[in-house]
Parts: structure tokens; C-alpha cells; sequence
């Protein structure tokens, strides 16, 4: 197995810039390039993960909401998606995307859409919790903050729709943020997920589950 070509910071951080991709993206089209910067673009660029991040600026407010009732008829969801043109918002790939959001929505109960949207308060609650847990395993000092950041990562992945894994994907690998970037890639258009309402029979009704940002 053959290891994969040492990359640094800057360099990854210039493939960012230059295309938008995520960093981990970035990362592994450079490692899989052998640290050939054009041919990392041009590898993001195939995979629509580029074109994905230039278009993320533009105004999505067309779209459909879609929804997904369990067999069990315990648990229902539904999700509003927007695209830039009524056109996309009626294409197969648009609708599938759709259906794929509200299932992993269903299956493992995010609280909120991505990591911009959980409450400052709760992150810091959070980080605390894990300092405070890193000093009693004994942790030294100058890795109490580093263990911190680590599980607030985790935090983000079980409970921030974007960052969580695909439960279609068995290797997890491929996040809901990767589903989004691909069908972007597909329809030429920014797609957002804008809201969700889960609700579970006997469930606790909460209400932290919508993005309010503008696009």
C-alpha cells in the first residue's frame, strides 16, 4: 500500500483559497496528486467539490419540501431544500438529494444543520465539559485544549447534519456536505438546506433545528 505524499499547511491552505474546497478535500486531492498543485484543482474540479464552494455564495430560493414518513410511522421528517431556479428544484437529482437529507435526518437525529448554527453557549458548555474531563484523566496542561477541540469535533459530527456521516455510505467517508457538493456539481446550481422538523412519537419538541442564515 503505497503511503500518501506528506502535504503542509500552506499548501493546503492555497488550494483553499484558490478554489474553495473544504480542507480536507484540499488535503487529499494534493496527497493523491503527489503534491502537484494543478492537478489537485483540476481533481477537484472533477469531483464538482470546487465549483460546488463558488457557487455557495449565490441566492437559493426556489426548492421544494420534501418528507419522510418511517415504515414504522413513529418518526417523520421534513425538509426544506432550495436551489436557484424552479427547473433544478423539479429534476430528479434535485428530489433524490432531497430524499436522501430527510432519511439521514430520520436515522440519526441531528439538532442542528451545520456548526455556524449551534449556539455559542452550548459550544463553550461543551469545550468545559471536555477540559474538565481531560484534567481529571490526567492530561497535561498543554493538551487539555488540544483533547477539548478533538471531542467538539465529534460533537459536530453526531449533531451537525453537515458533518455527519452519510448513513447510506457503510465506509463513512461520504458526509451529507459531500451528497450536497456532488449534486451541486450535477444541476449548476447552490443548494441549500434550509430547514427541518423532526418529529418522533414521544418525543420532546424542540426547536433548534433551522438555519437562519441568508442566501
Amino acid at each position: 500500500m503505497a503511503m500518501a505524499t506528506a502535504v503542509s499547511a500552506d499548501q493546503v491552505a492555497k488550494l483553499r483559497e484558490k478554489t474553495g474546497a473544504g480542507f480536507m478535500d484540499c488535503k487529499k486531492a494534493l496527497q493523491e496528486s503527489g503534491g502537484d498543485f494543478e492537478k489537485a484543482v483540476e481533481e477537484l474540479r472533477k469531483k464538482g467539490l470546487a465549483s460546488a464552494a463558488q457557487r455557495a455564495g449565490r441566492t437559493a430560493t426556489e426548492g421544494l419540501v420534501i418528507n419522510y414518513i418511517h415504515h414504522s410511522g413513529k418518526v417523520g421528517v421534513m425538509v426544506e431544500l432550495n436551489c436557484e431556479t424552479d427547473f433544478v428544484a423539479k429534476s430528479q437529482d434535485f428530489q433524490n438529494l432531497g430524499r436522501e437529507v430527510a432519511l439521514q435526518i430520520a436515522a440519526l437525529n441531528p439538532r442542528w444543520i451545520g456548526r455556524n448554527d449551534v449556539p455559542s453557549a452550548v459550544i463553550e458548555k461543551e469545550k468545559e465539559i471536555y477540559r474538565q474531563q481531560a484534567v481529571a484523566s490526567g492530561k497535561p496542561a498543554q493538551a487539555v485544549e488540544k483533547m477539548a477541540e478533538g471531542k467538539l469535533a465529534k460533537f459536530y459530527t453526531d449533531f451537525c447534519l453537515m458533518d455527519q456521516p452519510s448513513v447510506r455510505d457503510t465506509s463513512g467517508k461520504t458526509k451529507v456536505s459531500d451528497l450536497v457538493a456532488q449534486t451541486v456539481a450535477k444541476v449548476g446550481e447552490n443548494i441549500v438546506i434550509r430547514r427541518f422538523a423532526r418529529y418522533q412519537v414521544g418525543e420532546e419538541i424542540t426547536s433548534t433545528n433551522t438555519n437562519n442564515s441568508k442566501t
